[in-house]
């Protein structure tokens, strides 16, 4: 049973970098879930508050640097909130589209659509936006894939 549990705790971190590039797949619930099957599989007593409490403060981080990297590159690049909408929309809809190519051209065609059509800028300025978007996604999965190793390295201290 031990093999099973540590196999699914590993599958279940696995899973968690898969969702930094394709953003369907929420990432940090499957790292959380893999804590939680740890306690389900061994013992939650190993798991003092602490952890827990540290673990709740990177998932917040985790969620406010995603919204703020991509707002960041957006703005950054001179684009209007609905551009930052227009890249959020993209970035959940072109990996289902086209998978792989999807999780760069959806953000940036999300924001080139949205500058566009809503806030009429001109071409020049929604590619730019476009790029911006792609920047703030790349920032994120760095950011985020920089905090879920630490999450597991705090795991692997603790247990």
């Amino acid at each position: 049973m031990e093999i099973v549990g540590w196999t699914l705790i590993i599958i279940s971190f696995v899973i968690g970098f898969i969702g930094l590039v394709y953003p369907i797949i929420p990432s940090v619930i499957f790292i959380m879930g893999g804590f939680l099957l740890y306690g389900v599989f061994f013992s939650f007593a190993e798991l003092p508050w602490w952890f827990w409490l540290i673990q709740i403060l990177f998932v917040i981080l985790l969620f406010g640097a995603d919204m703020m990297a991509n707002a960041f590159g957006v703005k950054k690049y001179g684009g209007s909130k609905a551009g930052i909408w227009g890249s959020t929309i993209g970035l959940l809809i072109g990996p289902i589209v086209l998978p792989f190519a999807g999780i760069i051209l959806g953000p940036f065609l999300g924001a080139i659509i949205a500058e566009l059509l809503i806030t009429r800028s001109s071409i020049k300025q929604a590619i730019k936006t476009g790029f911006g978007s792609v920047i703030g996604f790349l920032t994120s999965v760095i950011t985020k894939g920089v905090v879920q190793i630490v999450m597991i390295a705090i795991f692997f201290w603790v247990v």
